[in-house]
């Protein structure tokens, strides 16, 4: 990056992960089944069979994952908070034990100088809510109110800063619609009303985090991709305007402006049932501040028009591309944050999520990560672009600490700044994560990683957790 980043003394440099890619443990200390428990447990769903049981062990290891994040000079952790940990049956009975977890990881983080990011729901419904019916059920909304109520309750003396719901569009779409992600389903109705739930959840949740920890800065963190026409044929230019309307705008209208869009509730012939009065105004309370997942873009054509038809390429389509397939445009970073900013006049805004999947390799305990150092560097100046533009950018969450369980993927994808080996759970810092740190000491002040000072080597979940009982 230039030395003339506009980037403020106060700018939040972080890093993120979920619970249920990093924590395993996942029948530990009295917590419940969750739709991905039950998800990656059915054969057929997840790359190689691979299941979240262990994971990073992150449950047991925190306290190394803390350290290493205060080597690196962070000064955020975005993390989720586990529904079934914390509330085992979705409703009702409290879990001490998953609530006692995060109150130690909250005091830890703040005794490092790390503010900690709690994101309430990053997909991990409890089981027996889906059994109930799920997100398409609008009982769900109001159990994660309830939820976040007693997390706020218990943790909003010394949390700032709380995200509702992790990437509405993948909640819904991917879980509900398309099935590729739990609890499987495909049911294009189901989608249509459980994008309607999760978003009232996030209101709900809202009035919540803010009736229980007063003062507390309340918002939700969406995925955003660009969606660019392949052609000036006006088929690819509707078929790229609907697909921005179906990942963008049907997700950021409700919170923005209190709507949906008009093209999206005509293409798919939403009757609206599930939108009861009072709901878009829960939904469109102001926030107090926006999260923003950035990670590629998407060229999109109309398959149903001839090829000779359509004219010559207006971009180009030979750009870099990650192991997920997913083509490197930083610039669709700094378009994406100018362009919603203009049309929503956005509050403060975080990048809550970027990152990279690329097939690393651990040789001679080095993780030599070139691809991902650039990645980042262009993707960090993209940000102070816009910045310079005028969008109010407030911190950066580099997705993720840890090569951890990529959801569908299982284990074949790799995003850390920090490698994991998931046979003996060591952590290794990659080049990449170095290059953060460094990145954070130069526009800090702090100190950068020392080199000499890893790998980690394993330690026993007594060691990594201390007293946990």
């Amino acid at each position: 990056m230039s030395a003339a980043v506009p980037f403020p003394d106060d700018f939040v440099w972080g890093v993120a992960t979920a619970a249920f890619q990093v924590e395993g443990a996942l029948q530990a200390d009295g917590r419940g089944e969750s739709i991905w428990d039950r998800f990656t447990h059915t054969p057929g769903n997840i790359v190689n069979g691979d299941t979240a049981d262990i994971a990073c062990d992150h449950y047991n290891r925190w306290r190394v994952d803390v350290g290493i994040m205060k080597e690196l000079g962070v000064t955020g952790y975005r993390f989720s908070i586990s529904w079934p940990r914390v509330v085992p049956g979705g409703v009702g009975k409290v879990n001490p034990a998953g609530l006692g977890f995060y109150d130690r990881l909250v005091d830890s983080l703040l005794e490092a100088g790390i503010a900690p990011f709690p994101t309430l729901y990053h997909w991990d419904l409890p089981q027996a809510l889906e059994d109930r019916g799920g997100w398409p059920d609008r009982a769900t909304a109001h159990a994660f109110a309830d939820y976040a109520a007693v997390v706020a309750e218990r943790l909003g003396d010394r949390v700032q800063h709380w995200a509702t719901i992790n990437e509405p569009w993948c909640v819904a779409e991917l879980g509900y619609r398309l099935g590729e992600h739990a609890p499987g389903r495909r049911d294009p109705d189901a989608g249509l009303d459980a994008a309607h739930h999760v978003l009232l959840a996030h209101g709900l949740g809202m009035q919540a985090v803010r009736a229980a920890a007063p003062g507390a800065s309340v918002g939700i963190a969406s995925n955003i991709d660009v969606k660019t026409p392949r052609s000036a044929h006006p088929a690819d230019i509707r078929a790229a305007d609907l697909e921005d309307v179906f990942r963008n705008r049907w997700y950021l209208d409700p919170v923005l402006l209190g709507e949906y869009p008009e093209s999206g509730i005509v293409e798919r012939g939403w009757d609206q049932d599930s939108v009861l009065p009072g709901d878009l105004d829960a939904i469109s309370a102001a926030m107090d501040f926006i999260g923003l997942n950035y990670y590629s873009r998407t060229v999109v054509k109309d398959d149903t028009i001839d090829d000779a038809e359509r004219p010559p390429p207006i971009v180009a389509a030979d750009l870099p591309h990650t192991t997920m397939g997913w083509e490197v445009y930083p610039e669709g970073l700094r378009d994406l944050l100018v362009r919603f900013n203009t049309d929503y006049q956005l509050p403060p805004v975080y990048v809550t999520e970027n990152g990279v999947a690329f097939a690393d390799q651990l040789v001679d305990g080095a993780v030599h990560d070139e691809d991902r150092r650039s990645y980042l560097e262009r993707h960090f100046a993209a940000a102070a672009e816009a910045m310079a533009a005028g969008v109010p950018l407030r911190g950066y969450f580099v997705w993720t600490l840890l090569d951890n369980f990529e959801w569908a993927q299982g284990y074949s994808q790799r995003f850390g700044i920090v490698w994991t080996d998931f046979e003996t759970q060591e952590r290794v810092i990659k080049d990449s994560g170095r290059w953060f740190s460094g990145e954070i000491a130069r526009l800090s002040g702090r100190q950068p990683v020392a080199p000499g000072s890893q790998p980690r080597e394993a330690v026993s979940p007594v060691d990594g957790n201390e007293a946990m009982n």
